[in-house]
């Protein structure tokens, strides 16, 4: 079952906001609610859940661990 529900931890500020996640894509780019502060994605992640969230996109959820690298290349 894939979870659409994530909170995200702001690495600047320590804001946490609860997001509903797309299914078909991911989100690049988070706007901190708290400070402003642009999030991007922690190399070698595909997107801001997966780095600053409390569980990752649903595409990488769907994939698995293995093809996270290139879960929203396809």
């Amino acid at each position: 079952m894939t979870i659409l529900n994530s909170t995200i931890t702001c690495p600047e500020c320590g804001h946490q906001e609860t997001e509903t996640m797309a299914t078909d894509a991911c989100q690049y780019f988070y706007d901190c609610k708290g400070c402003g502060a642009l999030l991007r994605p922690i190399s070698g992640d595909c997107c801001a859940h997966c780095s600053y969230g409390s569980v990752p996109c649903p595409p990488v959820q769907v994939a698995g661990e293995s093809d996270l690298p290139g879960c929203c290349n396809a």
